[in-house]
């Protein structure tokens, strides 16, 4: 993790949620497509659509959640959704013991976790905003993203060995009582929240749900920075399934093989987390975005040549270790841009836009590309997903522009 000097005890707090349910998150890594392909034996097409019908409707649930959680207290918000999580986990392990296990059960637990996990991340965000001052969010989110890529270097291994010695649920046991624990540390966080927003009538207006895309759209920065983040993230994620049948079923690797060629590159998110705040201080936030944003778009397309054996292991960890660094440089530099440019009021309509398109955009193309593998087959697809990422740094922002005279952003020096 990242030491340094202390940014205040609630933030330390809420940190401590944040690591125990990410580290959960990811020892159970890909635990419903892993349950999909190796106790239920679903096929390509079914794996892809599990990830993607999850997702779509995930979203679709949490579309209002946007101005709900806007006009509500944040903490009460993320202690009952890791109640709800740890709820739709806990549901797993009970019917695979039970006999009971089905597709229709993780399609369900899929969509829960998703609604579950963009009100989480929205209330989240404009909780970090009240419990730290502008000039530390970098720092903050630089925290928060060398968290999360600890957790992602050494969560997948241990799952694997864990599913090896214990069973395909182990692991979903372990993530479901992260949750628990990550509720009890937001219980932790102390002092008065402040008061949410007050609506300015006693009536839902349909016009809240899209407060959020309107807000982003009318920044000229965060617009682009909007659409590249959600086609780099769908294009990654469209893959995900895939490159999973791809290790497990056709080229025969064991799931610790699987776990540890995923997760072990993922230092290197750490590495580039520690270095965002520093690289953002010397060389600027829009040269770190655009330098960062390009590279992180190169690595993708190799995977598509991934070979048998050790060389294939070797193959997978040097191609993410580079998508990674570069990950975890853009993303809390990226994150602390977004978070200065929303107005408080704001801010969780704005998070709740931002992630319910990304997970429906990952939806869509995970789907999309689940029967694009059906008819030219995986190693074809990841490949055309590959070629696409390349092109996505034409949609970063160019230069930079000393103010902008929005509405919803204060002046301050942005990238264009």
């Amino acid at each position: 993790m990242l030491a340094g000097r202390s940014l205040g005890r609630d933030y330390d707090w809420l940190w401590t949620a944040f690591a125990v349910s990410t580290f959960g998150t990811w020892i159970a890594f890909d635990a419903l497509p892993l349950l999909a392909i190796l106790v239920l034996h679903a096929r390509p097409e079914a794996v892809s659509a599990l990830a993607a019908v999850g997702l779509l409707a995930g979203a679709a649930v949490a579309l209002p959640l946007g101005p709900w959680i806007e006009f509500r207290r944040k903490r009460p918000v993320m202690i009952a959704m890791d109640l709800i999580r740890f709820a739709a986990t806990i549901s797993i392990p009970i019917t695979f013991a039970l006999g009971w296990l089905s597709l229709g059960q993780l399609l369900i637990v899929s969509i829960i976790m998703a609604a579950a996990d963009i009100a989480f991340r929205s209330a989240s965000g404009a909780c970090l905003k009240t419990l730290v001052k502008p000039d530390d969010l970098v720092t903050a989110n630089g925290r928060l993203e060398g968290t999360m890529w600890t957790a992602a270097a050494i969560g997948p291994a241990l799952g694997g060995v864990a599913i090896g010695m214990f069973g395909p649920v182990t692991t979903v046991i372990a993530n479901a009582i992260s949750f628990l624990l990550s509720a009890l540390a937001i219980r932790r966080i102390g002092g008065g929240e402040p008061a949410p927003a007050r609506r300015h009538a006693k009536a839902f207006r349909a016009a809240e749900l899209t407060e959020g895309w309107r807000s982003i759209l009318a920044h000229p920065v965060l617009r682009l920075l909007f659409v590249n983040t959600v086609l780099v993230n769908g294009l990654i994620m469209a893959t995900a399934p895939l490159l999973a049948v791809l290790m497990l079923r056709d080229l025969g690797f064991a799931p610790w093989q699987y776990g540890l060629a995923f997760g072990a590159p993922c230092i290197g998110g750490l590495i580039g987390a520690r270095l965002a705040p520093s690289l953002a201080a010397r060389c600027g936030q829009h040269n770190v975005l655009l330098a960062a944003g390009t590279l992180r778009a190169c690595w993708s397309l190799g995977l598509a040549l991934m070979p048998h054996g050790a060389t294939g292991i070797a193959v997978v960890f040097a191609l993410q270790f580079g998508l990674v660094t570069c990950a975890g440089i853009f993303n809390p530099v990226f994150a602390a841009y977004r978070l200065a440019q929303i107005e408080m009021e704001r801010t969780a309509r704005v998070l709740s836009a931002w992630t319910i398109t990304s997970s429906a955009t990952i939806a869509v193309l995970t789907a999309l590309w689940g029967v694009l593998a059906g008819i030219v087959g995986v190693r074809a697809a990841v490949a055309l997903s590959g070629l696409l990422l390349l092109t996505t740094p034409l949609l970063l922002p160019r230069r930079a522009l000393r103010v902008w005279q929005g509405t919803n952003s204060p002046r301050t020096e942005i990238p264009r």
